[in-house]
């Protein structure tokens, strides 16, 4: 489970208290959603539609509710009652996610200034796979529009170089959420794989197939990627199409074919 989270390019997440909707929700992980698209009247009644959901063989990651809450404890019970991946709100303390002991693997949602400012500690954390970002909800924090690319510009990045340098896989990018603007959308996809996010976090179904088609590497890059690993194959230093390739082309191109469909 955690080597196939760690290649996922959607996840999408569906309200927990909507167990109509799970049958219909598709997507790479499909997000069994406790905290923010479930009120605290709906919380209990929440987590039964997922235990249940879980219990008849699903498979789904829960997105439980964060510590401090009167929810946290059972939510994490269920997830490890289960064996399935928790994602982690509000994550900022590597002491907390060391203590959560899911074995299917932990998704962070950094999305305080706070978890920011500690995202190194907090990807290196046992158990994590990847961070995710929380988009929204840092740009609350900081007194900035959720959508302007430049003013999360840093705190997208600081979260990829702190993924890289766990060795954990490249985060996933926040929500779009424009529903119904394909634009604003592919904008934000093309962003995020500008400065290294490879998935994306999804609040509509109709989100789910444009984010596969467009974080997927295009035929040319593909193409490129076989053409260095060919030319590298004996390990030696080697040119491709005019270009040196050396080791760290190679992880590139490595990475490339690792993000194409199949």
């Amino acid at each position: 489970m955690t080597e196939f989270l760690a290649h996922a390019r959607t996840f999408l997440f569906v309200p927990g208290h909507r167990p109509d909707r799970f049958p219909k929700a598709h997507a790479d992980v499909v997000v069994l959603d406790l905290e923010d698209a479930v009120g605290p009247d709906q919380k209990v009644a929440a987590r039964e539609h997922v235990r249940a959901w879980l219990a008849g063989g699903h498979p789904a990651m829960v997105r439980i509710n964060p510590p401090g809450t009167p929810w946290h404890e059972e939510d994490l019970a269920v997830a490890v009652e289960h064996g399935c991946p928790v994602m982690l709100p509000k994550a900022e303390d590597p002491a907390v996610l060391a203590a959560l002991g899911v074995s299917a693997g932990v998704v962070p949602l950094v999305e305080t200034a706070a978890g920011i400012a500690r995202a190194a500690e907090v990807c290196a954390a046992p158990g994590v796979v990847r961070p995710a970002f929380g988009s929204v909800d840092l740009a609350a924090q900081l007194g900035v529009d959720h959508r302007s690319h430049e003013a999360l510009r840093y705190a997208r990045s600081a979260l990829v170089v702190a993924a890289a340098a766990a060795g954990r896989a490249a985060p996933v990018d926040g929500v779009t959420t424009a529903l119904d603007d394909e634009d604003a959308l592919v904008a934000d996809l093309e962003h995020a794989l500008t400065l290294g996010l490879t998935a994306k976090l999804c609040v509509h179904p109709r989100q789910v197939p444009v984010v596969h088609r467009r974080l997927a590497p295009t035929p040319e890059e593909v193409a490129w990627a076989r053409g260095v690993l060919a030319a590298a194959e004996d390990g030696s230093v080697a040119v491709f199409e005019g270009q040196m390739i050396d080791r760290p082309v190679v992880l590139r191109a490595q990475a490339v074919l690792a993000r194409a469909p199949g």
